[in-house]
């Protein structure tokens, strides 16, 4: 099941090119504002998947509308640091993990506005992102630990480097627009190999980023096994795998951002800087030595 959300607040499972209204199966659903539904829905999926399975089977198949962020403002934004090996042949590192601002979420077809602070560069980087579909605490290391995941999205984790004044920092990835995140939520029943999966990112038509997630270091069950260990999953949260970084670039105004997940699917923004800043264009061979 692929479940979408419209720009005018329907949920749909998509099908085909298309997708079918299923927003009947949550109609009771109480929720104080948008930003807190599809928390709420996405706890009450596993329930009520039958019915949502009878509407999409049912019901008219209409063109994809334009679509938000399958989890407009997320519980918790969290994101994994490093987790790829990038072709060397080390001992893994240390595994860890951190808190972006769930403002920072954008959706499909949304713009990311360059901030006028003084970065040294804007990247992008392409992740699988993790939907969590019920609260979890402490969760094993193995594939147990998938039962607590509605599914799986695409993710653009916008990063703006030089952002540190004493050391290293992860503030420059919490401005607004900087995490786009779609176009749907992809149940873990149609993704057979979370392990095995091709991830593009390709900005203006050129290939940037191009990997697999075999290459993690930390597989989506340590992912959570890990996270939970230190905080109470609830539903709606949105986990951030991490990259590999030998296909980053920078980002700057005028660009068409496109990534895609083989078996997830395709999420495409563009970019808008105000103050028309400019880096060499290409993959930055200088931030891929570093890693």
């Amino acid at each position: 099941m692929r479940l979408v959300l419209t720009r005018d607040d329907r949920i749909g499972v998509a099908r085909g090119g298309g997708m079918v209204d299923v927003s009947g199966a949550f109609d009771d659903i109480r929720y104080r504002t948008g930003a807190d539904r599809m928390p709420r829905v996405l706890a009450a999926l596993a329930e009520r998947r039958g019915r949502v399975e009878e509407l999409a089977a049912s019901g008219a198949t209409e063109l994809m509308p334009a679509l938000q962020a399958p989890v407009p403002r997320p519980p918790k934004l969290i994101a994994a640091f490093g987790n790829y090996r990038e072709g060397s042949d080390r001992e893994r590192q240390t595994q860890d993990m951190f808190l972006e601002s769930p403002d920072s979420v954008i959706g499909p077809g949304g713009t990311v506005v360059l901030p006028n602070h003084p970065a040294t560069i804007f990247h992008h980087e392409a992740e699988l992102a993790l939907v969590i579909g019920r609260r979890s605490k402490d969760l094993p290391a193995d594939e147990r630990a998938i039962a607590a995941l509605a599914g799986y999205s695409c993710a653009i984790d916008v990063s703006a480097r030089g952002m540190g004044r004493i050391g290293p920092s992860r503030i420059g990835k919490s401005f607004d627009t900087f995490t786009p995140l779609g176009p749907a939520i992809v149940t873990p029943d149609e993704v057979p190999d979370a392990q095995n999966l091709r991830v593009t990112l390709s900005v203006n038509g050129e290939m940037r980023q191009d990997y697999t997630t075999s290459d993690m270091e930390y597989g989506v069950p340590e992912i959570l096994a890990f996270i939970s260990a230190y905080m109470t999953l609830a539903p709606g949260d949105v986990i951030l795998c991490g990259t590999n970084h030998q296909g980053l670039g920078a980002l700057q105004d005028g660009d068409r951002v496109e990534m895609s997940i083989e078996g997830i699917g395709d999420l495409a923004v563009s970019v808008n800087d105000p103050q028309r800043r400019e880096w060499p264009r290409g993959i930055d061979a200088e931030m891929a030595a570093r890693q």
